[in-house]
């Protein structure tokens, strides 16, 4: 055997344990939990209050559940996929002093949520959070679903399932095989990833108002693909830009452009 036939061999069969590793360890790549339980209250939340919802497979979720003022809407929200709801604790405080209720809900292996996350079982406690919402006393025309980042894809599949009275999309991407296969041009991600988040083939299907955030200076998501989800969507939509934002939008303008369109919600 030649030299060169060694090399090629030797080459594939070290391309072959990179995607073999890469496989097996994906779901190490997209989820990046903070698993410390901590009480809203310590994270100086207050008029916040745990829940913790029983899966049909005998896991734990928590979530946070802030209540809304009289006749304002609750943000069923859906997080990133770094962290937890800690860490996300002043975005809480800062959307319920617009009046909006919060209910944020943890993924499997973040914040004391026990298991471990995947699309199949954040979809599926997603729904769980919804009905918990709507068993406080929360009415489908006051909800709206809210996702961030990886919680985008959630919400999307969420809403075209649920009744809601509108979506709001923080950084959505098209697709979770669209944002690995960017990220690791050398890897067969289309065909390996078995988390995908198509949120191009679940769009169509939501029928609720759409808000979509994005900053035009995201480098984790690009800006682009918030323009491609917008496109797809059924109207009513709106898309907005935020020129000098980064990977999703904190701060009075995000806040400004969402209590302008809740109040179109309201006819206000």
């Amino acid at each position: 055997m030649s030299l060169w036939i060694k090399l090629v061999l030797g080459a594939a069969a070290v391309y072959g344990v990179v995607v073999l590793v890469a496989y097996l360890g994906q779901r190490q790549l997209m989820y990046f939990p903070d698993r410390s339980r901590i009480e809203p209250a310590k994270a100086g939340l207050r008029a916040v209050q745990e829940r913790v919802l029983k899966t049909s497979d005998g896991e734990r979720i928590i979530a946070w559940y802030g209540k809304a003022r009289p006749g304002q809407p609750t943000l069923l929200y859906f997080h990133g996929n770094a962290g937890g709801l800690a860490i996300r604790a002043e975005r809480i405080q800062d959307y319920m002093a617009e009046g909006w209720g919060v209910y944020m809900m943890s993924y499997r292996g973040y914040s004391g949520s026990t298991g471990s996350a995947s699309e199949v079982h954040n979809v599926a406690d997603a729904h769980l959070a919804y009905d918990a919402l709507v068993a406080e006393g929360v009415a489908p025309r006051s909800i709206i679903v809210f996702g961030e980042s990886l919680g985008t894809g959630v919400a999307v599949r969420l809403a075209a399932d649920r009744k809601v009275a509108g979506i709001i999309l923080d950084a959505p991407y098209t697709s979770a095989v669209d944002i690995g296969a960017a990220a690791y041009p050398f890897l067969p991600v289309r065909v390996l990833l078995t988390d995908r988040y198509e949120t191009t083939r679940h769009i169509a299907k939501v029928k609720a108002p759409l808000l979509v955030l994005h900053g035009a200076l995201d480098q984790v998501i690009p800006v682009a693909m918030g323009r491609e989800v917008a496109r797809l969507a059924n109207e009513p939509k709106r898309l907005v830009i935020f020129p000098d934002g980064y990977h999703t939008v904190d701060g009075e303008e995000p806040i400004r452009a969402m209590r302008a369109w809740i109040g179109s919600l309201r006819g206000e």
